[in-house]
């Protein structure tokens, strides 16, 4: 079978087109055949990682979709012919998506509903798990004195009723699939871009008001529409935003911060405000979220999978890669393509 490996970290370039032998699933485990990998922006990071690949040969990429091809002994909930979506395949393993058949753990391989899209099936993952794990920080952090986080937030239709939901950077991926999971909930969302054609992208995505932060008063113009301030802030750039977010957030309210764009990495807050007002800065990092969040995330996530929409009708374009251009898909991910970047391995 045709897989993209690499054996050292570095640019696109170190990416290479190979044939590897069909894997055989063992217990518990599923050989899916890959119909669409999808390219992340922590695909390209592990990849370029100074400290060098974790397994002598890596094949790329968390997310896709594809066709169970085979299971492993105790399996049987999935068998041959089904339709699933993966994720987290290269999470501490050497195995991603980037290759013709991909053996993983099958709670992994999640059943694709009839009506979904393989392009939407690839699009979940680390993006839909990361912003069902933002939108859920307000009800999921139960404590044990033992283990840290217990408590799961679900997402439903009505959830979030009642709730505003600020999402910096609507026309990205995370983004996209914020908008689209907190409408789905039943919040009001408001959501800043950069630009018209990411506005009209976000307004696709079923943003209910849309705010170019580089006209006007972009505190203003949300205080505008949300008078009582919002109740979660979706954070992908928590430097360049802080003043924003400070001035905006209701009291209460929480910044779920999964990336930090533009600035330091670094985020100094003022205690002052962030004490009146009980404000709370939550860090989101899909990998390493608790068990049981994870979980209750790729439930809910299947659930709202066929009410999920992918191309420009939806705010996510498709940039589409045959699976011997892997190098220019990661390239164009690395460059802040907009939109989804796919690689088509058995479309």
């Amino acid at each position: 079978m045709r897989a993209i490996i690499y054996t050292e970290t570095g640019g696109p370039e170190v990416l290479r087109l190979v044939e590897r032998p069909v894997p055989e699933p063992g217990p518990g485990e599923v050989r899916v055949r890959v119909v669409l990998s999808a390219v992340n922006p922590s695909d390209w990071k592990f990849r370029a990682d100074e400290s060098g690949p974790t397994f002598p040969e890596v094949v790329p990429n968390q997310d896709g979709s594809g066709v169970v091809d085979a299971v492993g002994a105790g399996v049987d909930d999935l068998r041959p012919g089904d339709r699933v979506w993966i994720w987290e395949a290269a999470w501490q393993r050497p195995d991603g998506t980037a290759q013709e058949l991909v053996v993983l753990p099958a709670r992994q391989a999640v059943r694709l509903p009839a009506e979904v899209s393989f392009e939407v099936g690839a699009a979940l993952g680390v993006p839909a798990l990361t912003a069902h794990r933002c939108l859920t920080v307000l009800d999921s952090t139960v404590l044990d004195n033992t283990v840290g986080e217990s408590g799961a937030g679900r997402l439903a239709p009505g959830a979030l009723a009642g709730r505003t939901v600020l999402v910096a950077g609507g026309a990205g991926a995370v983004g996209n699939a914020a908008i689209q999971l907190a409408r789905w909930a039943g919040a009001t969302v408001v959501t800043t871009v950069s630009g018209p054609e990411k506005a009209a992208l976000a307004a696709s995505a079923g943003a209910h008001h849309v705010v170019n932060y580089r006209e006007g008063d972009a505190a203003a113009e949300i205080r505008r529409v949300a008078p009582c301030g919002v109740d979660l802030v979706v954070e992908v750039a928590p430097v360049v935003n802080l003043d924003l977010d400070l001035a905006v957030l209701a009291p209460a309210g929480t910044v779920a911060v999964y990336a930090v764009d533009g600035g330091p990495p670094e985020v100094l807050l003022p205690l002052g405000p962030v004490a009146a007002g009980n404000l709370r800065y939550q860090g989101v990092l899909v990998y390493t979220v608790p068990e049981a969040v994870k979980l209750a995330a790729v439930e809910d996530v299947s659930v709202a999978a066929g009410a999920l929409r992918v191309g420009e009708e939806a705010g996510l374009p498709i940039v589409r890669f045959p699976l011997e251009r892997a190098a220019d898909a990661h390239a164009a991910v690395e460059a802040g393509a907009v939109g989804k970047v796919i690689i088509e391995v058995d479309a």
